[in-house]
């Protein structure tokens, strides 16, 4: 729930929300000056902003001593509707609708749209937030009228996919069809964990209520067949929501947008599920994108590292053939969101194949393995 307050030199934090996912905060500033509206990281880093509204007269140039001493930005004349001031936003008036993919939100105000701050936003790049009381662009704000046909539609959507999310029976319905889709490709199921994300949750020390509970996702296992010699272990859930920043990257958002992930492995089930906690709400988390060929650095000691100490990362491939090993499984067929998805396929590297990969590219680096005779299947080596 949103959470009012107030921060020093007579500025009113108006509303202050978590994102469902644990990893942004929008705050809405005010003085007797200015709003604008900030969104952070967890840790309280600005990543991004939007100036909404002035409350007194606009000046003709940026008040740089406020920017100086960190308050809220007065828009100048010029780049401002109400060029006379406006009252400040009644946070009673005020709701925020988080994007699906989490990296960036709506501020609504009696239900209309007052400012977007998508993902793309970013201060270090000079990239503000969009304002519906902007003209033009400005460094503090882009004018929202500009964007709408395409913004307006993005928080209908989110407003609606949040509904969807809240709704009885709809993770069950949607578990039950990726379920569905593994029966098919991989046959019946053997074990299956519940909401891996909660065992990361309790690593950080984050209790019910401390947000980052979303996205929730499980993990089902496929044994072996007379056919396969090897298990499955594939998640369930990181499809049901899109994945963040892939729209800084693609211009087809709806290709790359929907993954889940699966190791083929002769390990013991219960050691291998153990890498899915780290890795099930990391984009989520980490406010990223997993893509073919992208690879993971595991975030402790590599002794501790589930699929074997002598690995230290994971790469992800979506194409297994590139490596030694059996006929891989064809996954494809499933959608949701009217968006395909996709399986990648975890293969374990030591820290100097990550490293090479990110000198080199992943093509480089699976070349490499393959030449090394590396197999997709997990403990085959």
């Amino acid at each position: 729930m949103p959470v009012l307050r107030r921060t020093p030199q007579e500025t009113r934090v108006l509303i202050s929300d978590t994102s469902p996912y644990g990893s942004r905060v929008l705050e809405v500033e005010s003085d007797h000056v200015a709003t604008a509206a900030y969104l952070r990281r967890s840790d309280g880093h600005t990543v991004a902003a939007a100036w909404i509204a002035n409350h007194q007269d606009a000046s003709s140039h940026p008040d740089l001593a406020r920017l100086n001493a960190g308050l809220v930005p007065a828009m100048p004349t010029g780049h401002t509707k109400h060029a006379k001031g406006r009252s400040a936003p009644d946070p009673r008036s005020l709701t925020v609708v988080w994007l699906e993919e989490g990296d960036g939100a709506a501020l609504l105000e009696d239900g209309q749209p007052l400012c977007v701050i998508p993902g793309w936003s970013d201060m270090d790049r000079g990239l503000p937030g969009y304002s519906r009381e902007a003209i033009g662009q400005s460094p503090f704000a882009f004018a929202l009228d500009d964007e709408i046909e395409d913004l307006g539609p993005r928080i209908l959507q989110a407003q609606a996919f949040w509904e969807w999310r809240k709704g009885e029976g709809a993770w069950e319905g949607f578990q039950q069809s990726v379920l569905g889709h593994l029966l098919g490709r991989l046959g019946p199921g053997g074990y299956y964990w519940h909401d891996v994300g909660r065992q990361w949750r309790a690593r950080a020390g984050q209790g019910p209520g401390s947000g980052g509970e979303q996205p929730v996702v499980g993990v089902s296992e496929r044994p072996p067949m007379d056919d396969r010699s090897y298990r499955v272990l594939s998640t369930v859930g990181m499809s049901c929501q899109r994945m963040p920043t892939v729209e800084l990257y693609e211009d087809d958002v709806t290709e790359h947008a929907r993954i889940e992930l699966a190791v083929a492995t002769t390990l013991p089930s219960q050691r291998a599920g153990s890498i899915f906690p780290w890795l099930a709400q990391y984009p989520w988390r980490a406010v990223t994108s997993f893509a073919p060929g992208d690879n993971v650095k595991w975030y402790h000691e590599a002794k501790t590292f589930p699929l074997g100490p002598s690995w230290e990362g994971v790469l992800l491939l979506d194409d297994p053939s590139r490596l030694k090993g059996p006929a891989a499984p064809d996954m494809s067929g499933f959608s949701f969101g009217g968006d395909p998805v996709h399986w990648l396929w975890l293969v374990p590297i030591t820290e100097a194949e990550r490293q090479f990969g990110k000198d080199e590219g992943p093509d480089a680096l699976i070349e490499r393995l393959s030449r090394k005779g590396r197999s997709w299947v997990v403990g085959e080596d």
